[in-house]
């Protein structure tokens, strides 16, 4: 849009089944989006209005929020049943605080999507080789994309917490501050998006993909939570003697009933469940520990004021709106349904049946299909509407032929 066009306020209207577009661009059958297939309003956000730093011309970019043209948010949109699951926080006099930790790889050029990927030549003129895992000097190597990366994050008003090399090659993690969930949604989608702009730039490419590379960590976007009063700030995981609360308990108990509904919200595509098969602290389980990376829920060691819990399930390629959203809308209904979570697991522990996620796309899918959580939380439009989506993505997989097939199974008998 131009910006005499925006500046003028002129309404930006768009195709209402654009908001299930499949990965590959096509569409599941209209009915789910309504059979005329008629337009929404984008109403821009007027905090989330950013010109682009990494823009050799002029450019803004500004988050919108999807709306019916009788001015309701859309039950299509993720932003918005992001929004509401905040607002019915806000109804108990409650705000969620969360942070999310995004991991990300950083790759040379992959014209030829049948090669692997390989690490970039850094300037010392070498592709490393997986022994930097936060080290201080891991990303000297790409310190010009670096730099620009910091500077551009600045210019957006992205504050970061940590920056680090993480487990595997050519892999860095970023921390965001802890804030408002609807602010760490937005943080998180414009910090992706300047990561591919920025590696464009320096002919380099970022993959936010959960498992891009065979035998090697995968990517995770870990989401930490706390809920604290409106009115006083208070942490209500916390008492006054620092001790964690019934709600906390609770909070724990409703990630627990929800996890296994809501995995093909946190694990969207079927890479994700590369991830999740081949664990390398990436847990595919809905157990809850103190400060255990091998349980899906993770208290990390704090002060009580700081009390918090972290879902290690989502991985970098899913939608923040949507996995915050999944994630504070599991916390709430254990806190209104009073549900008391299993024992803590420690130490090396064996999962539970009741407690084990689905491990591929096609599984996820089933049970989100089946969920009445599912549609009591978010509605039966979105979620049959996002079952239609993905369904089209994981048949477009299956129509594929790998080549692990033909190496392994050609010579069969």
């Amino acid at each position: 849009m131009t910006a005499e066009g925006f500046l003028e306020g002129r309404r930006l209207q768009m195709a209402r089944g654009v908001l299930l577009q499949c990965i590959m661009g096509g569409y599941p059958p209209a009915h789910f989006y309504g059979s005329d297939d008629g337009d929404l309003a984008l109403v821009p956000d007027p905090a989330q209005i950013h010109r682009l730093p990494w823009s050799s011309h002029p450019r803004a970019l500004a988050i919108c929020d999807a709306q019916e043209l009788t001015g309701e948010s859309s039950h299509l949109s993720t932003r918005g049943q992001l929004k509401a699951v905040i607002a019915r926080y806000a109804a108990l006099g409650l705000a969620p605080v969360v942070a999310t930790e995004l991991e990300f790889f950083v790759f040379a050029p992959n014209p030829d999507p049948t090669q692997p990927f390989q690490p970039p030549v850094g300037l010392d003129g070498r592709r490393e080789d997986g022994h930097s895992a936060f080290s201080i000097s891991s990303n000297n190597g790409l310190r010009p994309f670096f730099t620009e990366v910091y500077a551009g994050m600045a210019a957006l008003g992205l504050p970061r917490d940590t920056f680090m090399h993480e487990m595997g090659v050519s892999q860095f993690e970023i921390n965001l501050l802890h804030g408002d969930p609807l602010l760490l949604a937005d943080q998180t989608l414009l910090f992706k998006h300047l990561l591919k702009e920025v590696a464009l730039k320096h002919g380099l490419t970022v993959v936010c993909m959960a498992k891009p590379l065979a035998h090697t960590p995968g990517s995770s976007m870990h989401i930490h939570q706390s809920i604290v009063e409106i009115d006083t700030g208070r942490n209500v995981f916390s008492d006054k003697a620092g001790e964690p609360t019934a709600t906390f308990r609770h909070f724990i108990g409703g990630q627990q009933a929800g996890l296994a509904d809501f995995t093909a919200l946190f694990a969207p595509n079927v890479n994700s469940y590369q991830r999740l098969c081949h664990p390398f602290a990436s847990p595919n389980n809905a157990c809850w520990s103190h400060d255990n990376r091998a349980a899906g829920l993770r208290i990390p060691a704090s002060s009580p004021v700081a009390r918090r819990v972290e879902n290690r399930l989502p991985g970098a390629d899913a939608n923040p709106y949507l996995a915050i959203a999944a994630s504070l809308a599991s916390g709430l209904y254990g806190i209104e349904n009073k549900l008391e979570p299993s024992a803590a697991a420690q130490g090396e522990f064996v999962v539970p049946d009741n407690l084990a996620l689905p491990c591929t796309l096609h599984a996820a899918l089933e049970r989100l299909k089946r969920s009445h959580l599912a549609k009591e939380l978010f509605g039966k439009e979105f979620i049959e509407g996002y079952i239609a989506s993905k369904t089209l993505e994981l048949t477009s997989f299956l129509d594929e032929i790998t080549p692990w097939e033909r190496r392994v199974l050609a010579a069969q008998a």
